[in-house]
Formats: structure tokens, C-alpha cells, sequence
């Protein structure tokens, strides 16, 4: 399953393969790392087809765990640190057999949990014998959703061999966006960099140490990066590459960015837990136009909303009814703007906010506040309104210098006059409210509902 990358290992034996904690693994070291890793799971009686719940973060040893499951054919249920407070709910929901925690430089941890697993999805993946991969989501309401993908076809993009680049592990590996970054790397024998701390000081020192050459990440850890200044002290001149996605990304914090880094070519990606990361092509670093697709994906937009079929898409949900219509088109919920081969993601049609009948994208009122100084953060959502259906609201973070001001009334009619003026009065916050708490999660992801926190 896993040979043409074993393939690739051994032509490149001597690379780097992964550096962690200042440590350099190279790939003769990963190649026999996953022999010993196959061996260990004959040892335990982990057979094909088990479902493999392992809890790591992103050392060289998951990697090499996470790669000989998968030559072994086992379905993997990857689950990162980010996830600690829904562990049990989505071990619960993958119905894992077995159990493999790693932490640090400590011997690994397994435990045989006493479920069984006769799920119609897990039967198709055991019946071609293909090795499987489950991934949560959140829906609209913020309920997990387990999507369930055959790694048979989630490889096959990797296979055609691209740049050789150092990159750093950001996304983690229980995020679609983590899977892609690590299986570009080890395709093209390239090392990834994997930190423990991902605050903006910690990543610019990891930039500089290691010569990292691309940087992925999400537009919040980028506002973070402005508002932190740590690209002023730090040599980031090795970047060749941002790339973002994951959310909307504010046109104001992108802008900044390319302004400050002009050596680095910005680059928006899209993809999403149900069909893989497909390719991308921005319009230019400072433009939120791009283009998506690349071999074995179709798009379409339908009442503006963009549609794809993808030869990567998951087989299904574990929990949830089936996505997809019925000629097997995966609604993504995102509205676009289209210009010829570009286009615009304006935010998740679940989060529009209709006043009047009028719609309103979050992502714009949000664009506007931020250009206020003193802004740390702001999420930008809709309240029930009697009169007009829904009405719109803003919760703010302040920076710690505007936090030195305790007059919130004076900063709100600064934020409600910034947007009256640049913005149609229906989209004008009608209420603001203050938080000292992040408007973010552990995956650097702006928090729209409570639900969503992890």
C-alpha cells in the first residue's frame, strides 16, 4: 500500500525526514522505524482491519506508527492533543478496537477497548482489504461528525512526485490539512519540522532555526503573527511559501501579510474533512481570488454554493446520513464568487445572517473591524430579531493596549461609527460585546458557536 513512498525512502536514505525537538531523524531511520512499528502490531495481535485509535502528537514515531497502519491495512482513528477534551466522544463514535498512545520518548501504550465494529463502512474497507482513515467534522450545530476515507484513494494524489521543500507540521494529523502537508513531504522525500508550541514566537524561531522554506497555517495564527510582531524579530527570509485556509481569510490581514514578507508567495488552499485537499492557485500573494481543482476533481456551483465530486471523497459518515446528491456531488456549504477560472469564498452558507432580507457575510463586517486599531480579535453572528428576522452582532477581543482603556461604551461607538462608514447600515453591528477570553481554538480556527470549541 504504502510502496512507492518506501520506494522513495530508500532512494533518499540520507535526507531528513523529520526533525523534532531539535532532534534530526533521516529516512533509512523511518523506513526501519515502520518495519519495527509492523512487527509490534503482529506482536499484539492487531490484525487487518482493526480499528486503531492512535493518540499522539506529531513525533517521528507517529509518523512511522500512522505509516505501517496503514501498510498493515488497519483503519486509523488519528487523534492529536488539540483533541483532549472530545477524546472519549470520538472514540466512542470511531468505535475503536485498540488503543496506541504515544507521549514523548516514553514506550508506547496499547490497550485492546472492548467495542465491536460492524459498521457497513468498516465492512467495505475490510472486504477490499484497503487500509481506512476516520476524520470528525462539525456540522452547523457543532455535533462531530465521523468521516470515514479509503486511503487506497486518498494516496493516490501523492504518488507523481512534485518540490522537494521543508515544511513545517502546523496542522496537525488528525485534520485533513495535517494529512496533506505530511504526505506532500514524505512523497517528495522532504523534511517536515514538527513543534511542540505553536504560538507565533515559537513558529518564527522554528522559521529561523531550521530554514523552514513553507509555512502552513490558518488566516487567525496570521492575525495572531501581526498583532505578536514577532516577524520583526526573527530572520524568516527561508519562507517561499504561506499558505492558508481552514476559514475565510480577512482581505486586511491578508494585504499585511504580503507587505511584510514579499519574498514568500501566498498561497489560499481548500479542501475539506469529506473530500481531501484538492490544488490551488492563487490569483496573486495579495488576492483572496483562486483556483481550484487539479486531476480527479470537478467543481460546480449550484444557488452559489460550490459542489464537488472528488475520486478522494470519504465513503460516508459514520453517525450522519450520506452528504452527497445523488450523482454523487459533495455539497461543501461554501458561497463563491465566480470569474472564470478564479473564484471567492465568502463564507459558509450556515453562517450567513439574513437581515430584512438582506444577507450579510460575516467575514466582510469582520474584515472592517479589524482595520480598527486596538482590535485583537472579533467574531462577526447573527441573533433572532422579531422585527427583521436576525439582527447583527459583534464579540470583540482587544488587544492589551486597548484593554488598558476600561471605557468599552467609547470603544463600541468607535467600532459601530468605523463600520457605518464603510459598510450598508444593515450590516452595521447592532450590539457588541467585549470578552478577554480568545475568539479562537487549539487548531488556531476562529470560534463562531460555543459548540465549536475544543
Amino acid at each position: 500500500m504504502i510502496g512507492f513512498l518506501v520506494e522513495r525512502f530508500v532512494q533518499h536514505q540520507d535526507r531528513e525526514a523529520v526533525l523534532w525537538n531539535g532532534r534530526s531523524y533521516d529516512y533509512r531511520w523511518l523506513n526501519d522505524r515502520i518495519q519495527a512499528w509492523l512487527g509490534y502490531l503482529r506482536q499484539h495481535a492487531v490484525t487487518r482491519g482493526t480499528v486503531a485509535i492512535v493518540e499522539a502528537d506529531f513525533s517521528p514515531d507517529a509518523v512511522a506508527l500512522l505509516l505501517a497502519l496503514i501498510e498493515h491495512r488497519c483503519i486509523i482513528v488519528p487523534l492529536s492533543p488539540g483533541a483532549e477534551r472530545k477524546k472519549q466522544q470520538y472514540g466512542e463514535l470511531a468505535r475503536g478496537e485498540v488503543r496506541i498512545r504515544l507521549t514523548g520518548d516514553v514506550p508506547p501504550v496499547i490497550d485492546w477497548l472492548p467495542r465491536q465494529t460492524d459498521h457497513p463502512l468498516y465492512a467495505q474497507l475490510r472486504q477490499a482489504e484497503h487500509p481506512g482513515l476516520v476524520l470528525f467534522s462539525s456540522g452547523s450545530t457543532g455535533n462531530s461528525k465521523a468521516a470515514v476515507h479509503d486511503w487506497h484513494l486518498l494516496l493516490e494524489k501523492y504518488k507523481k512526485p512534485r518540490r522537494n521543500l521543508r515544511t513545517l507540521a502546523f496542522l496537525l494529523f488528525d485534520h485533513i490539512g495535517g494529512i496533506d502537508t505530511l504526505f506532500y513531504s514524505l512523497s517528495n522525500a522532504s523534511c517536515i519540522i514538527t513543534v511542540s508550541d505553536r504560538s507565533p514566537d515559537s513558529i518564527c524561531l522554528a522559521i529561523e532555526a531550521y530554514r523552514i522554506e513553507v509555512l502552513p497555517v490558518s488566516p487567525t495564527f496570521l492575525n495572531l503573527l501581526l498583532l505578536s510582531e514577532a516577524y520583526t524579530r526573527y530572520d524568516l527570509s527561508s519562507l517561499k511559501y504561506i499558505t492558508y485556509g481552514t476559514e475565510v481569510m480577512p482581505e486586511r490581514t491578508l494585504k499585511r501579510i504580503a507587505e511584510l514578507m514579499p519574498h514568500a508567495a501566498l498561497l489560499q488552499k481548500y479542501g475539506t474533512t469529506e473530500i481531501g485537499t484538492l490544488r490551488s492557485k492563487s490569483k496573486s500573494s495579495d488576492s483572496l481570488w483562486v483556483s481550484i481543482g487539479g486531476d480527479g476533481y470537478e467543481l460546480r456551483v449550484v444557488d452559489g454554493v460550490l459542489q464537488v465530486k472528488a475520486r478522494s471523497a470519504m465513503l460516508g459518515y459514520l453517525n450522519a446520513p450520506s452528504p452527497f446528491t445523488d450523482d454523487g456531488w459533495f455539497i461543501t456549504g461554501d458561497l463563491v464568487e465566480v470569474d472564470g477560472e478564479y473564484m471567492r469564498i465568502k463564507g459558509r452558507s450556515s453562517d450567513i445572517i439574513n437581515v430584512g432580507g438582506e444577507k450579510v457575510y460575516p467575514a466582510e463586517v469582520e474584515n472592517v473591524i479589524l482595520e480598527l486599531e486596538g482590535v485583537a480579535e472579533v467574531t462577526v453572528y447573527g441573533v433572532d430579531s422579531p422585527i427583521v428576522g436576525q439582527m447583527v452582532c459583534a464579540r470583540v477581543r482587544r488587544t492589551e493596549a486597548a484593554e488598558a482603556s476600561p471605557d468599552e461604551r467609547d470603544f463600541a461607538k468607535r467600532v459601530k461609527k468605523h463600520c457605518s462608514e464603510r459598510l450598508q447600515s444593515y450590516k452595521v453591528p447592532v450590539r457588541i460585546a467585549f470578552t478577554y477570553e480568545e475568539l479562537h481554538s487549539q487548531r488556531f480556527k476562529k470560534i463562531r458557536r460555543i459548540a465549536e470549541h475544543e
